[in-house]
């Protein structure tokens, strides 16, 4: 009798309005729970294609994109589809699957700030990269740059949809960038020159010593604004 006065208790409050009250709760719960996936989920997949790339993989990192996805690295021009993209990372290191005896060709990427769509089904996530790069006894290079990429969510999974890479320079590992001449540090590479990309670089920008500001996909997180400055 106790359980049945309880149920009845319960079922009085629970009036249209608070149902309605608890599935806009659950609703929210549930778009938080897919942002914090998302971010995650972006995340693994940046770091996985970076430690593809450091070791060679070219058609593993190719397999992280969506079949429409694309790739533009400084002033390379934009590769489409995972084939175009493998191909290009191929010739850009060597041309071999797999690095070149004594090829040095660290991808470390940092600074994630992931934005998530409120749909939770695509995101943008703006990085930081820092590449050593070199061929032992040969040449060794610092590389500077920024990511600006865009993510998508198809049949459960994340791709990328779109990684680019604005190069802010490429310099000696002796000396460093203090020693650039403009116009030096950012080049387009001689794998873009033999195998062209499918369209053109998407802009152009002045590298170090010039300054550069790369555009923001994301709004300002706490004014949720553009940010200006982009050039």
């Amino acid at each position: 009798m106790r359980a049945a006065v309880v149920a009845a208790a319960v079922l009085a409050v629970a009036t249209p309005a608070h149902a309605q009250n608890i599935d806009a709760q659950i609703d929210q719960l549930t778009r938080r729970v897919e942002q914090l996936e998302g971010t995650r989920a972006v995340k693994k997949l940046q770091r996985a294609f970076g430690y593809y790339v450091d070791r060679g993989l070219w058609n593993e990192a190719a397999d992280l994109f969506a079949d429409d996805g694309t790739i533009e690295i400084g002033l390379d021009g934009v590769y489409a589809g995972k084939a175009r993209i493998a191909e290009y990372l191929r010739r850009l290191h060597g041309g071999q699957e797999g690095l070149i005896y004594g090829q040095l060709n660290e991808w470390v990427t940092l600074q994630p700030a992931v934005t998530v769509a409120s749909d939770g089904l695509s995101a943008t996530a703006r990085w930081r990269d820092l590449g050593m790069l070199g061929q032992y006894k040969k040449h060794a290079e610092w590389r500077d740059g920024i990511y600006e990429n865009a993510y998508v969510k198809q049949g459960g999974v994340w791709k990328i949809k779109a990684l680019h890479l604005y190069v802010n320079f490429v310099a000696p590992y002796e000396k460093g960038w203090a020693r650039l001449r403009p116009g030096e540090g950012l080049v387009q590479s001689d794998a873009s020159k033999a195998f062209p990309p499918d369209r053109p670089p998407t802009g152009t920008y002045p590298p170090f010593p010039q300054t550069q500001v790369p555009p923001f996909q994301a709004a300002n997180p706490v004014t949720g604004r553009p940010v200006k400055g982009g050039r």
